[in-house]
């Protein structure tokens, strides 16, 4: 059965990664963000997630079977290097730009009469990283709105899971593993000896769309090669 998937932020990185998959396995694939995709067969909406006018959202199907968001942010500073608007940036792109576009498109969620709704959050909102006060804040915002959503929504059997990745080979993490030195160091910090690929969280992502996982709500998913639950040898 061909459905209706928004991925926002689709041009890049993980959002990228899910929309491939999600189109190679014949659905219909609509994006927003502020680059349009290079991806053939996918329908594009220019938003940002800085902004909460979400009227360019009213141009979707009448019916979406799914809907990921992946904006996120990588600002990783002492705190007392963090400005107030550093914190409010954090807050707008991961947690407030996941409320407007959900609010935007649940009366299309709520036809699809199953529909799923994939958040992302990072290991350092469980385990507690040096640096990563206001992105892990702000991630841990969007875990408390995974389980309130996913109560609220159960009943319009709509379901709200949340992935947790450790440090992930993206354009947004290009400074983390700039050089082979650092990528070497990053590595060496997960269990299972590597960091994340676009691909590993993609597909635990499509996993949660579709109907294999129509059991699966109110979840925090770590896909962070242990780091959040175990310590390497």
């Amino acid at each position: 059965m061909i459905k209706n998937y928004l991925v926002i932020g689709a041009s890049s990185g993980i959002g990228e990664a899910i929309a491939l998959q999600l189109l190679g396995e014949g659905h219909q694939v609509f994006s927003a963000s502020r680059n349009a995709p290079t991806i053939e067969g996918i329908t594009h909406f220019t938003w940002d997630a800085n902004s909460t006018d979400t009227s360019v959202l009213g141009q979707l199907p009448e019916s979406i079977e799914g809907l990921v968001y992946c904006p996120g942010t990588i600002n990783l500073k002492p705190i007392n290097r963090l400005s107030l608007d550093d914190f409010k940036t954090d807050f707008q792109i991961n947690l407030i730009g996941a409320v407007a576009v959900i609010q935007a498109v649940l009366p299309k969620l709520k036809k699809a009469n199953g529909a799923s709704i994939v958040l992302f959050s990072t290991v350092a909102a469980k385990i507690g990283m040096g640096f990563h006060a206001s992105v892990a804040a702000s991630k841990g915002a969007v875990e408390g709105l995974t389980k309130s959503l996913a109560a609220e929504l159960s009943p319009v059997k709509i379901r709200v899971n949340c992935v947790a990745p450790s440090l992930t080979d993206t354009p947004l993490a290009k400074n983390l593993l700039s050089t082979e030195e650092k990528k070497e160091a990053s590595n060496k910090r997960h269990p299972l000896g590597r960091v994340g690929t676009t691909e590993d969280i993609a597909r635990i992502s499509t996993f949660l769309l579709n109907d294999s996982a129509s059991w699966i709500t109110g979840q925090i998913i770590g896909v962070d090669g242990g780091m959040g639950s175990i310590k390497g040898a």
